[in-house]
């Protein structure tokens, strides 16, 4: 499928709110139903029409694979639930004071990269839930991986300014190319304007033409064919 260019609520940081992988796409309930069923074809994903904690910044909250998904402890039951009625992967949440785990790990089907500031105990916990080794890792010498990339099972879209050890580092971890890039018109920051999987990807509409071209040479999918 092709590149799609588009907004949530009217803005093109798309990735703050929404959250897909290969199985997955969860967007917030305040979205249209037609709009929320538009991101699931794109994506050749199940839609989960769910909030996170009763806020819309999915994208921020929640980090998952095709494994598992990772929620903060101010996940609500019905939420929960919400996610289990479509998908039956692992579901862990997260009793510490962090909330925002999107921002906080960057994961595929083969490793997860995460904020140095999260301890032993709770990567074991992500470890089990994703299925996959996970390590400690900054980029760009920043510890917010989530935010500063974007993985799939094809590649990684990572912050411009990431360094050759950052890169070695996820390159061997989650057995992909890293390739740097931006959006939204060089916002550095690429998993706020960005939902992919390694059958399509949906950027915010802002993005230009040669930051398509990176994002499907990156990821492995087709450039833009319309705007939505």
């Amino acid at each position: 499928m092709s590149i799609q260019l588009t907004s949530i609520f009217g803005c093109a940081s798309i990735g703050v709110y929404a959250l897909a992988t290969d199985e997955i796409v969860i967007i917030p309930s305040s979205i249209s139903e037609r709009k929320a069923e538009r991101f699931g074809r794109w994506l050749n994903a199940k839609v989960i029409h769910t909030d996170i904690g009763s806020s819309s910044l999915v994208g921020v909250l929640a980090c998952a694979n095709s494994n598992g998904i990772i929620l903060p402890h101010i996940v609500r039951d019905e939420e929960i639930k919400a996610i289990r009625q479509v998908w039956d992967g692992n579901i862990a949440v997260m009793e510490t004071s962090y909330t925002a785990y999107g921002n906080m790990i960057l994961a595929n089907d083969y490793g997860a990269i995460v904020d140095p500031s999260i301890e032993d105990k709770e990567r074991k916990v992500i470890e089990d839930t994703l299925n996959v080794e996970v390590i400690e890792g900054k980029i760009a010498d920043l510890p917010y991986v989530g935010s500063l990339a974007v993985a799939t099972n094809k590649g990684v879209l990572a912050h411009p300014m990431i360094n050759e050890e950052e890169k070695k580092t996820i390159e061997d971890l989650l057995k992909v190319k890293v390739t740097v890039g931006t959006v939204n018109r060089g916002v550095p920051y690429v998993a706020t304007g960005l939902l992919c999987n390694k059958k399509s990807a949906v950027v915010g509409f802002l993005t230009t033409g040669p930051e398509l071209f990176i994002i499907g040479q990156a990821l492995g999918v087709a450039e833009e064919d319309e705007r939505s």
